[in-house]
């Protein structure tokens, strides 16, 4: 198998953005344009990616290493932005010594299917030349470089400002996307001269040089495969078809969709057969739900895990949780990164946890506040509980045993522990360990004074009130 590197182009400022931001770095469905097609050359098993940065060069490249960490990249700077084709030349010293073929790619290209670039590269096989190249058919290829051929073969692109008028009539467009052997490009790249209408270094320029030596390659892909991103009409455009693509591949491995128009699954989410997904759900990179799972209307699950059998009732919001198998959360439920929830926990309405780890079968039905805490299997936390977990400087530990029963309106003072099967009487505050088996009451006894609200009365009225 020949060697593998790519190239992706990342420098360009995208004045048209109307943003402070560099155009790569602007999201698509959680992760910045210029994620995709990295993404997608990794996935082919490129053995080095060579991102080339200008506009916001720091910035791009801390945001990419960090989507990438352990992945094979090698930044390389264009300083001045005179063209695609030095664009990729300041890509020669990051590649210097590798022997294989070279991917062009762009970083304003999402929507790049990994199978398009995987039969870029047979058609490279088949060719047998130093190129092949994505190509698409437009009815208006108004802007884009023109394919020619010559008996069938793909002699050489012509843009659009240096195009005849004969040659302005050809659909088949240049997409840009290339496959080159690595030996033909950096020779070929230091032959091509600024010699057109915008004085630039045209990567297209390749396309005659390689013709030259052999069958150029071609694949002709649909032209919203291909479609960059130059505003945020266009940048909504390509979410929209990325979202339509994503959410189709799980409705076709049995995944029950509900509104597919306004549910947002971002890339690498795994959904389980048979689950149900509400209208506005929002599941985000890092989450697996499980099977038989239903998700509520406006749910908002982050990098989570969501067993089989389990139910997120509306407008819960988890985030880097783990909910255990045939759990009832919400409507309303917020958890937070460090829940870890065992079999057949119920959360309610408006109850918050935070660093908590809730044993099987344990209930917290409503507005109720958890926090680092650990609690046992068969609790039961009334309403309006609360772990007061922070003394102004550190966080500290509440623990409850299997078979505790927490009243309603009850605060655990932590660092605390409640013993197994300890009842805590409603409106209680705790602040010392509860042995096993006890009951805690500290709130004041009931005065009940009979006929007061007569004799107040009754005083008022003597004094004309």
């Amino acid at each position: 198998m020949t060697a593998l590197s790519a190239v992706v182009l990342c420098a360009g400022k995208g004045t048209r953005m109307k943003s402070k931001k560099a155009k790569v770095l602007h999201a698509i469905l959680g992760k910045p344009l210029c994620a995709y097609p990295l993404k997608r050359a990794l996935e082919l098993g490129a053995s080095t990616v060579v991102p080339v940065v200008g506009h916001q060069s720091e910035s791009v490249e801390k945001e990419v290493r960090a989507l990438f960490p352990d992945a094979p990249l090698r930044f390389a700077l264009q300083r001045e932005q005179r063209g695609t084709a030095d664009a990729v030349r300041s890509a020669e010293e990051a590649l210097k010594g590798f022997s294989g073929r070279v991917l062009i790619l762009y970083g304003d290209v999402p929507l790049l299917r990994r199978e398009t670039l995987a039969a870029l590269l047979a058609a490279h096989d088949e060719a047998g030349g130093v190129l092949a190249m994505v190509t698409t058919m437009l009815d208006d290829p108004t802007g884009y470089g023109r394919v020619l051929r010559e008996g069938g073969r793909v002699v050489r692109v012509v843009e659009q400002k240096d195009a005849t008028a004969e040659q302005r009539a050809v659909k088949e467009c240049n997409a840009g996307i290339y496959s080159v052997d690595a030996a033909f490009l950096w020779k070929a790249l230091a032959e091509i001269k600024p010699n057109n209408a915008q004085g630039e270094y045209y990567l297209t320029d390749l396309v005659e040089l390689a013709s030259k030596q052999g069958r150029v390659g071609t694949v002709d892909v649909d032209a919203t495969e291909t479609a960059g991103v130059n505003d945020k009409v266009e940048l909504a455009a390509r979410a929209r078809v990325l979202q339509r693509r994503i959410n189709e591949a799980h409705m076709r491995a049995g995944v029950t969709l509900l509104d597919p128009d306004t549910t947002f699954i971002e890339e690498d989410v795994v959904v389980g057969a048979d689950s149900e997904v509400g209208p506005g759900v929002v599941l985000t990179a890092g989450t697996v739900v499980g099977e038989n799972v239903t998700i509520g209307p406006g749910c908002v699950v982050s990098a989570s895990t969501v067993a089989d059998g389990s139910v997120l009732k509306p407008y819960s919001v988890l985030e880097e949780a783990k909910v255990g198998v045939r759990n009832v959360i919400g409507p309303f439920a917020r958890l937070r990164p460090g829940t870890e929830l065992a079999e057949d926990v119920h959360l309610g309405n408006f109850v918050e946890t935070k660093k908590a780890q809730i044993g099987k079968g344990t209930k917290a039905n409503h507005l109720t506040y958890l926090g680092d805490a650990k609690i046992g299997a068969g609790c039961n936390v009334g309403a309006g509980t609360i772990t007061c977990n922070y003394d102004g400087v550190n966080k500290s530990l509440t623990e409850l045993g299997d078979g505790v029963f927490i009243g309603s309106d009850t605060q655990l003072v932590a660092p605390v522990k409640v013993g197994d099967g300890a009842y805590v009487g409603a409106g209680t505050t705790v602040t010392k360990n509860v042995p096993p088996g006890s009951l805690a009451v500290s709130r004041a006894p009931q005065v009940t004074k009979e006929g007061w609200v007569a004799a107040k009365k009754a005083r008022r009225a003597a004094k004309g009130g």
